[in-house]
């Protein structure tokens, strides 16, 4: 089913459609077969953090993790965009003193929690926050423990130059299909190089790590490791009230998903075969949510409970500042169709 149609997200108040997003989805097999299309599906993008688990195969597949001791909930966080709870930054904290690093090895930059609670409760309480609070700490981490695990140099390991990036580009570009080598470049919001990519590609990375069957079978473990990790620690991927961890946690085992800045989303669904991307063009992420979920309830892997869970995602209720409930963000009349 492919649609030349954006895919459209509605925003609607009392009776009237008062603003629209509109984007583009792609799910594809590992064979890379499309099965569903909304809207320009080749057009680059920066994938930003929804490439994370296709960024965190060279912390498995060298051996990094093996050496180091790194634990399935730690790998979750090299997959994650958290929200800076003590939970994580306390993970990733002890996995970086394991490597004999610490805090100030990661290039990540700093930013106050993602999760109101905890940052709230640090500026109550006058406690400084650190590169431990971004939500891409996993990530770097992830990258410290390969670099060291190869005989790398740590420092500048976020340079488009060090091995630790060149290496991704050249993993990302045999996962994806396509020569990553001369696309677009620009800087992600951690300081890494974010790379163009299409949405088909990027799909096609994260079908290959849903069925791994045509990958070698050193990568093949590591992709099946990875999204294990995912599946059984979908709270070290996000945090309390993030959408990824949500669905994950409503259907658990079914599927893995991860957003990413700008409104990019992609998923992977294991007993299917299949991966997903989209991206919203006007990078408004309630309406990335709300596409996600509703693909997944259109491909079948919300059941009834998981759709109930889901249903504020489904339907997005719109409140007003007294708390009425006065509309909703939800797809397009007949999108699916």
């Amino acid at each position: 089913m492919i649609h030349k149609e954006s895919l459209t997200v509605e925003v609607i108040r009392g009776n009237l459609v008062e603003s629209r997003h509109w984007g583009a989805a792609v799910v594809v097999n590992a064979r890379g077969d499309i099965l569903c299309a909304w809207g320009n599906i080749d057009c680059h993008i920066y994938p930003r953090s929804a490439i994370k688990p296709l960024q965190a195969l060279p912390l498995v597949e060298t051996g990094a993790a093996e050496k180091f001791g790194v634990s399935d909930a730690e790998i979750a966080l090299a997959c994650a965009s958290h929200s800076g709870e003590l939970v994580h930054t306390s993970a990733v904290g002890k996995w970086l003193e394991r490597i004999g690093l610490g805090v100030d090895d990661l290039e990540c930059g700093r930013h106050l929690p993602y999760d109101d609670k905890r940052a709230h409760e640090l500026i109550r309480t006058g406690q400084a926050y650190s590169n431990l609070n971004s939500n891409c700490s996993g990530k770097h981490t992830g990258f410290l423990t390969t670099a060291i695990h190869m005989g790398e140099q740590t420092k500048g390991y976020i340079r488009p130059d060090h091995p630790v990036q060149t290496h991704l580009v050249r993993v990302l570009s045999e996962m994806s299909g396509v020569d990553l080598s001369s696309t677009e470049r620009g800087i992600d919001g951690c300081g890494i190089p974010v790379i163009g990519m299409p949405l088909t590609a990027i799909a096609l990375g994260f079908a290959r790590m849903a069925d791994p069957s045509g990958l070698e079978r050193k990568r093949a473990n590591a992709a099946k490791h990875i999204v294990d990790a995912m599946l059984a620690h979908p709270y070290n991927v996000a945090g309390a009230n993030r959408f990824d961890t949500i669905a994950m946690q409503s259907a658990p085992g079914r599927f893995a998903v991860k957003t990413g800045a700008e409104a990019v989303h992609a998923g992977l669904i294991p007993d299917l075969g299949l991966g997903i991307a989209l991206k919203i063009d006007d990078g408004a992420k309630r309406a990335s949510d709300v596409a996600m979920a509703a693909i997944l309830l259109h491909l079948g892997v919300l059941n009834e409970s998981a759709r109930a869970v889901m249903s504020p995602f489904l339907e997005m209720p719109v409140f007003n500042i007294p708390g009425d409930r006065v509309g909703c963000i939800r797809m397009a009349e007949g999108w699916a169709s």
